[in-house]
């Protein structure tokens, strides 16, 4: 039986949503590709989220090497955010999800309505 209980151990599926999984992090990758964000303007893209959260969805981000945190040795401090390669890697999983849950929620008569928007 021990096998059993590890069978799952090294799942693909499992590594990817360990990755993407948090509450946010989804929309915060999506925002990030592409482009350098700071703080308040993640915040501004994703409100939903209360700073205390996308501090930690950002941290969890960023310990994942999924973001790039760049501190300017200025005051008040300066702080932006950017896709690592591995984090820019995910975008065609994103979009593939977006595409995928917009079909479902169309075809359950809901209108597709978030800040992701199709690229």
């Amino acid at each position: 039986m021990q096998e059993d209980k590890n069978l799952n151990a090294n799942c693909p599926v499992a590594a990817t949503l360990q990755l993407i999984g948090g509450k946010y992090k989804a929309l915060l990758l999506w925002h990030l590709s592409g482009r350098v964000l700071r703080f308040n303007e993640l915040h501004r893209l994703v409100p939903e989220a209360t700073p205390k959260m996308l501090t930690q969805q950002l941290r969890e981000l960023e310990a994942d090497a999924l973001i790039l945190r760049k501190v300017y040795p200025v005051v008040p401090p300066k702080v932006e955010y950017s896709l690592t390669e591995r984090g820019q890697s995910l975008f065609p999983i994103l979009q593939a999800m977006y595409v995928w849950g917009s079909r479902l929620m169309e075809s359950e008569g809901a209108c597709p309505h978030c800040s992701m928007q199709p690229r």
